[in-house]
């Protein structure tokens, strides 16, 4: 049975936090709110719950979901050959709406589908994210929405997508920024190559390259 839980009243908040845990534990499936939209979120370690991820919003393996993580730290937990540039823009814009797509630990058991030995990561700016986050490990998280329309902003909109194919749903009032993140593409860096621009979003270009210095930035 699914239930939306209100954060704002504490006792929901206690109740949300521990069933989304609990669901995610077992191989099921919440929608979070972040800072940017909500998001429908799976353990990123349980290769069977990113499958149900992605049959449940209607796309297919070639669309990798992103990994939200709770600290800069986990960073090169997650990924490797990691070039400067890379510290350099999560310590300014994480936490916040900044997805950067980096090539992933060889040795980390998971399978979020053709990623071709890349990972998208982000530490959203969100408090009550971020605690789940520090509970249950990396989360595959992908926009609350079904393909092809709208992402949701609140909790509301995401319920009217999934109804009881998700079982727990925080709500925590509209997403803040209400747009999707900037996603850089930096797999190449170290080998001289520019950065790639795959999605412009809450993060300007501009800010971008005041961080990133004499790298190129390549706009898709």
């Amino acid at each position: 049975m699914q239930r939306i839980y209100d954060c704002s009243v504490d006792t929901d908040l206690l109740s949300g936090f521990r069933q989304a845990k609990v669901a995610l534990g077992r191989g099921e499936l919440a929608v979070i709110p972040t800072d940017t939209l909500y998001g429908l979120a799976a353990d990123a370690f349980n290769v069977k719950a990113v499958e149900l991820l992605l049959s449940t919003k209607g796309r297919n393996r070639t669309s990798p979901p992103p990994v939200l993580i709770p600290k800069i730290e986990t960073l090169s937990a997650l990924a490797a050959d990691l070039p400067l540039v890379a510290n350099q823009l999560a310590a300014k814009f994480w936490p916040g709406a900044l997805t950067m797509i980096l090539k992933s630990q060889a040795s980390l058991s998971w399978d979020l589908g053709d990623t071709k030995g890349t990972v998208a990561l982000r530490m959203p700016d969100h408090k009550l994210t971020l605690a789940l986050l520090e509970d249950v490990g990396p989360l595959a998280v992908s926009s609350a929405n079904l393909f092809g329309h709208p992402a949701a902003t609140n909790a509301q909109e995401a319920y009217q997508y999934f109804t009881d194919k998700v079982p727990v749903y925080l709500n925590a009032g509209p997403s803040p920024v209400g747009k999707p993140s900037t996603i850089l593409d930096l797999t190449q860096v170290r080998d001289g190559e520019p950065i790639r621009v795959l999605r412009q979003g809450s993060i300007s270009l501009e800010a971008i390259r005041e961080v990133i210095g004499d790298i190129e930035l390549e706009v898709d």
